[in-house]
Parts: structure tokens; sequence; C-alpha cells
């Protein structure tokens, strides 16, 4: 055979094998139906981390379909106010929403297994319960009464405890102070003896300032820096030991997410994992750069008083207990959920625990 010839040959026939394989994706683009979304969450624009999640997720939904899927994102207030999102999914006023579940404790305590809860998990150990420990089985059993399909949508990390007018040296400073925080935290430090407050965000700054409320809880440096509550509020304290590991969540109302064609429904699944991976990166990063700006600008970072810590662990899980007790739907999730964390705990005492006790201190301890 002539070398050149077969060659050639080969050539045209490497071109022509290239070519296919760039076809099938227009191609599968071409057939698929053209959608357009609308997406609220409970979060302002200005935390540019947590609506910034909804805004990378729209565009990266967007990329992988060839814009044949788009989704509009606003802001709370801008459909319905922030603590609506789940009801506005519900009734399919909007197709989606992203919130964090514990909002609607309310309704149901069982939301906060989606979220966060005092003394829960860390966000690797909730992001392994949702996706390898059965936590996706049992939370979307129970939004199915409320027609939602909820998928993982980040995690902000470990939460710092809040801002204090006054230091907090023991639990019975704890007694009588009005506490802006809800939820099942709201009610655990009810127990200890404080004020639960509820307060939209944009309303704590002033309330911390004229005295209305002793001390706030917000996100941690990076949000917290945006609010000023440094100016009011010196005390920092940490951890939030009732969010280990703050779950985001995207709900989706059932009957849209079920005529989702499969193409469509992967890549909302993988938009929505790239953005959890991309939301807690962002505060790992940002969070380093801000603390240092707070206490620059005078915070005292105060750590919890170990007889608080000890409180709240045996108020949190009697809490829990007495939800469980006439609650069935809680009572179902708390079982297996409780003996996952456990096992977590005791794995992660073996290695991650002793890494960080060391690693973490040895710049200054090691000489």
């Amino acid at each position: 055979m002539d070398r050149r010839k077969f060659l050639g040959q080969a050539a045209t026939a490497g071109v022509a094998a290239a070519a296919a394989s760039t076809l099938p994706a227009p191609a599968i683009a071409q057939s698929m139906p053209d959608l357009n979304w609308r997406l609220t969450s409970s979060f302002p624009k200005s935390l540019d981390t947590l609506f910034g999640g909804i805004e990378h997720f729209a565009k990266r939904v967007a990329d992988m379909t060839g814009n044949k899927f788009k989704i509009r994102t606003f802001a709370a207030g801008e459909i319905v106010p922030g603590l609506q999102v789940l009801d506005a999914v519900q009734k399919g006023t909007v197709e989606a929403g992203q919130t964090a579940s514990y909002y609607y404790v309310g309704k149901d305590p069982t939301f906060a297994f989606d979220c966060a809860m005092p003394f829960s998990m860390t966000a690797r150990q909730q992001q392994a319960w949702m996706l390898h420990g059965g936590g996706y089985a049992l939370m979307r059993e129970f939004m199915k009464d409320y027609d939602v399909h909820p998928i993982v949508f980040g995690n902000t990390g470990a939460q710092m405890g809040g801002w204090f007018r006054k230091p907090i040296q023991s639990l019975a400073d704890v007694r009588n102070l009005k506490f802006r925080i809800a939820g099942l935290a709201g009610q655990v430090f009810a127990k200890l003896g404080a004020v639960p407050q509820v307060i939209a965000g944009g309303e704590i700054y002033p309330a911390l300032e004229k005295g209305t409320i002793d001390a706030a809880e917000w996100v941690g440096p990076y949000d917290d820096e945006k609010l000023g509550f440094v100016k009011v509020a010196p005390y920092y304290n940490y951890p939030g030991f009732w969010e280990g590991g703050t779950q985001v969540t995207l709900m989706i109302n059932t009957k849209h997410w079920e005529a989702l064609p499969p193409l469509y429904k992967h890549v909302v699944e993988t938009a929505a994992h790239e953005t959890c991976l991309d939301m807690l990166a962002k505060y790992d990063h940002l969070n380093v750069i801000s603390i240092k700006k707070l206490v620059a600008a005078g915070a005292k970072l105060t750590p919890w008083p170990r007889d608080v810590l000890e409180a709240a662990w045996k108020a949190s899980h009697q809490l829990y207990d007495e939800i469980a007790a006439k609650n069935e739907k809680f009572k179902k999730i708390y079982g297996p959920w409780k003996a996952y964390r456990d096992d977590q705990y005791q794995w992660f005492r073996v290695a991650e625990l002793s890494f960080a006790n060391f690693s973490f201190t040895a710049q200054q301890t090691v000489k």
C-alpha cells in the first residue's frame, strides 16, 4: 500500500471521528426543551457568598445546556420575603428556592435535620450523612408532604457564637440575656434561662446599639463584618455550637422536578454540588481575611465558658427527646441521625481532631 495514501486516509478518518465526537452535545442540546425558571432566595444580594451561590448555579445550568435551561435569580423580598421561600416553592409561585431549612421549624422541627442543630455535625459530616448516610432518603421522604424536592446546595462551615455587649464568663451570665437567636437553638437557650429574640437581619444592629437586645448571632466573620456588629457589641463568642456545619438547601417544586428531562435533572444536581463545594471554599478563604479585620477593629474573641457548653449539651438532647416523644416524623429521623453523628464524632476524634489539636497550635507552641 502507498504510504502517503494510507496516511491521508488515516488523517481523513481521524478528522471525521473527531467531528463525530463533537456532534452529540449540540444534538442533545437541540433536542431538549427551552425552560425558564425562577429561583428565589432567603438571602439578600449583599451576602455574596450565599446569594452568590445561586448566581453561580444559574450560570452553570445555562452553560451546560447551551442556554436552553435558564434560571432567573431573585433576592429575599423581590418575589417573597426571605422566610417564605418554602411556601413559594410549595405553592408553585416559583419553581425553586434557596434557603436554610431550619427557618421552618415552626412548621415542623424535623426541618432542622436538613440544615443545622445544636451539637449536630460539621460540614463534612453533614455532607457524608446526606449523600451516603441515608440523609437524602429521609429528608426527601419528609419533604414530600410539602411538595418539595431538596438538594444539598452549600454550607457555611462552623459558625461563630454571636456578638455580645458584655462578656459571658459563666452560665449565670446567660440568664435573662436577650439574645437574637431563633429555631431550636433559641429553645435551647431558653432552657438555659436566656430570652430568645427573633429579629430580621436588617434590624439587628439598631437593636444592639439601643440595648433592646444584649447579643445577636449571625453567621461568621465575612458576613458579620458587613453588618458592623463590632462597633456596638465587641465580645465575639465562639464556637456557634448550634451551627457546626450549616447546610443551605435548594428546594424544587416536586411537580417541576418530576417534569424535568433526565439530562436536565443531572445538570441541576451537578451544578448544585459544584455550588456546594464553592460556597464552603469561599467561606474558608474569606473568613480568614475578615477575622483579622474584625480583631483590628476591636473584636474580642471569647470562647464560651465550659459550664455554658455543658449545660447547652444537656439541654439540647433533652429538647430532642421531648420533641421525639410527641413528633413521629422527628423521631423517625432522630434515631438514625444521632447514631450516625455519634459514629462520626468517634472517627473524627482519631485522626482529624488529633491532627488539628497539634498542628493548629504548633506554630505558636513549638520553638
